[in-house]
């Protein structure tokens, strides 16, 4: 089931080899600014997961808390992003993306308008997942809607003082967002939907689907509602007009290829304000129905309300990947979860896209346990899903050379 030997090896001065027909390429890009991942599915089929850009104008986003804008600050995040996609798109496709995935409406993950931010022809700010757009044609556009469990168009709802006092601005770049897709729809024929839960027909090969029988992305969560197992049977843990905060509301995913299995879930989270496991949080909710995976990424960053031991216990990855921007991820509950073989056993092996030196002043020597700790994570699947290595990209540098190679790997 694990693979038993893992080749390392340091110091490549050699580039990704490109993708070809077969591969699953999941990519997670370090810009420092949240989190955005970028799919290759096995015919060439797109995907971007979030578009992760914090706004420059807090505090918090240029102190030591949190990471450097990377490589560098000649670009913004969200070009930074259309510039890896670029050097890693196949070549024989179209330059778009066929779909863009936001989890959920937090600025990590989608965007913040601020007064710095130049205004696109559509007449909206430009950030986030609307300056990805802007720059690179997405053909479909799925989020979590806005009408659940709380209408985010309703002007009454703007004004309560959740979101009127929200220093981060979520509804008004809502009121961004909207704009741009009602642009980009008009002028490029964009689509947008929310997910639907329990779907295996809204994210789907474009090309060569015949190809690749075994290959699916299944719907698992939005909203707080949350496929049963079953055909497309749902339950909600949320009622209308019940609002949790966006982090429980995060579209959750599942990519299947062959024996390969990936999940990534946005900031759901699984421990209460006691630092107790919750078994009715969205963690304990999804375990069942996603089951044992090869790789999955951290739940809110690795967060110190996330991956309840119920959760680590249930979906047990032999790949951990931790999207990380600030000195506050992981949690070391976090990281002694998921590293105890009490909870389960076997190899697992650690990734993270930055650890800030104060985590490592807080922490110590429990983040040698990571493989590597910086740098853009490749996860590259072949051989119909069997099999699956991990690269580690420079990203300090518009190269990307490979830094180290981990694998292979075996699929469960």
């Amino acid at each position: 089931m694990f693979a038993l030997s893992v080749w390392i090896s340091h110091g490549q001065d050699t580039q990704l080899p490109n993708w070809k027909p077969g591969f699953l390429d999941i990519h997670h890009i370090n810009t420092g600014r949240g989190d955005a991942a970028f799919m290759v599915f096995p015919d060439g089929t797109t995907l971007l997961v979030d578009a992760g850009d914090m706004s420059e104008t807090h505090p918090r986003t240029t102190s030591n808390r949190n990471a450097k804008l990377a490589p560098n600050r000649s670009k913004s995040a969200p070009e930074w992003i259309v510039d890896y996609i670029d050097r890693f798109v196949p070549k024989n496709q179209n330059r778009q993306l066929d779909y863009a995935l936001i989890t959920h409406y937090h600025d990590d993950h989608f965007g913040e308008v601020d007064s710095l931010r130049k205004i696109a022809p559509g007449g909206y700010q430009l950030t986030g997942i609307m300056e990805v757009g802007s720059l690179l044609p997405i053909k479909k556009l799925i989020d979590r809607g806005f009408d659940f469990p709380l209408d985010l168009k309703d002007t009454k709802v703007q004004s309560t003082e959740r979101f009127s006092k929200d220093k981060y601005g979520m509804v008004p770049t809502l009121k961004e967002y909207w704009k741009f897709i009602a642009h980009q729809s008009k002028e490029n024929g964009l689509e947008n939907e929310a997910l639907k839960v329990g779907a295996v027909d809204q994210i789907v090969l474009k090309h060569n689907p015949k190809d690749y029988p075994d290959f699916s992305v299944q719907n698992i969560a939005s909203n707080g509602v949350i496929w049963t197992g079953e055909d497309e049977n749902a339950f909600s843990l949320f009622k209308a007009g019940e609002y949790p905060g966006e982090n429980p509301l995060s579209n959750c995913i599942r990519i299947d290829y062959g024996k390969f299995n990936y999940f990534t879930g946005g900031d759901i989270a699984g421990i209460d304000r006691f630092g107790q496991t919750d078994i009715n949080a969205l963690e304990s909710h999804v375990a069942p129905v996603i089951g044992p995976v090869d790789v999955a990424t951290l739940n809110h960053h690795g967060n110190r309300d996330s991956q309840n031991p119920y959760y680590v216990r249930t979906i047990r990855p032999r790949v951990w990947i931790q999207q990380n921007w600030t000195a506050d991820h992981p949690g070391e509950e976090v990281l002694r979860r998921i590293t105890s073989k009490r909870l389960y056993p076997g190899e697992r092996d650690i990734f993270s896209t930055i650890m800030l030196q104060g985590t490592k002043d807080v922490i110590g020597g429990r983040v040698d346990q990571y493989k590597s700790q910086e740098g853009h994570i490749v996860v590259r699947v072949y051989d119909n899903g069997n099999m699956y290595d991990i690269y580690v990209l420079d990203d300090t540098s518009e190269e990307r050379k490979i830094r180290a190679k981990y694998g292979p790997y075996k699929a469960r």
